[in-house]
């Protein structure tokens, strides 16, 4: 189906919200790419609404097209999405003069319930190791070795897949044990690794050099013919490694960083600690990995006591 094209007016809005979410939000490529989609969405439901400025948009239309797309099958968490970028949008048109009040100030969206992935179990993630040393011992050339690094460092760190794929050689600290990330918002923080993962980093530097080009740069990890990597490499890998693992959940790199927390709650660490490491910029963001935790002992409690 062809998609209407924006008015002049709308284009110009649309460009201008784009430049502030890269250059004063500091947005991520991914976020500025979903929230402008979202707003020209909006801007067509509102032409064809007959509103060819945003200066006449009041807040029951903002929840007919909320509603429109809830008829339209979306779910809640997209809907979630496209209200707050509608908030964005709005309340940076206000502020930058274009409409005197913010129709979406009181726009709500559907609470979506937070949803872990399938549980990485620690003998799981042990055997996820196992079969990737295999294979990097059978493979020739540095392939089976970053492959082998990228992983260990996706558990033992948490860092999100954009943040290892934007790290650069001097940010992993071999003589303190951190790696130095740049995460959302441009916030940069500091996270410990563990003996195995700069263990890994150490191997994959021994042969990155096979794989270096002049486009290489400072990137720490490389593709195949010499660029950084992409998060799609990643993505690919981490499932073809947990498919090589029998009856391990099928799971990206997400899942590796949300096993990474679990884990370390399990082991004792504190919820404070735990969110430092994840960058999380509320607790109870990081609170969520304290259910995973609780049903495991509950499950472990039934299944053992005498008297459950």
């Amino acid at each position: 189906m062809e998609v209407e094209p924006l008015s002049a007016a709308h284009s110009h809005l649309v460009s201008e919200f784009e430049r502030f979410l890269r250059l004063e939000r500091g947005n991520s490529d991914h976020t500025i790419r979903a929230y402008i989609g979202d707003v020209r969405q909006l801007l067509r439901f509102l032409h064809r609404q007959g509103h060819d400025t945003i200066t006449t948009v009041t807040l029951r239309q903002l929840r007919a097209w909320l509603g429109q797309m809830t008829g339209d099958g979306a779910s809640p968490a997209t809907i979630q999405r496209r209200s707050g970028a509608a908030r964005v949008f709005f309340a940076w048109a206000q502020r930058e003069g274009v409409i005197e009040n913010d129709p979406a100030a009181q726009l709500k969206s559907p609470r979506v319930p937070r949803r872990l992935p399938p549980d990485l179990s620690q003998q799981a993630a042990a055997e996820m190791f196992a079969a990737a040393s295999a294979r990097a011992a059978e493979t020739e050339g540095p392939l089976g070795v970053r492959d082998v690094a990228i992983l260990e460092m996706l558990y033992s760190s948490g860092i999100r897949v954009a943040e290892l794929c934007g790290l650069d050689l001097d940010d992993v600290d071999h003589a303190v044990r951190v790696v130095r990330v740049l995460g959302k918002g441009n916030q940069e923080r500091t996270v410990p690794v563990g003996a195995p993962a700069l263990d890994a980093v150490r191997s994959w530097l021994a042969v990155r050099g096979q794989w270096h080009k002049p486009q290489s740069g400072a990137a720490m990890f490389l593709g195949a013919r010499g660029a950084r990597i992409d998060p799609r490499v990643v993505r690919r890998m981490v499932h073809q490694s947990l498919a090589a693992v029998t009856d391990a959940p099928d799971l990206g790199p997400h899942g590796l960083r949300h096993a990474m927390a679990t884990h370390l709650l399990e082991g004792g660490a504190d919820l404070r600690s735990v969110q430092e490491m994840l960058g999380h910029a509320s607790l109870a963001t990081t609170q969520i990995y304290t259910h995973v935790t609780s049903e495991r002992l509950f499950s472990a409690y039934q299944r053992a006591h005498p008297r459950a």
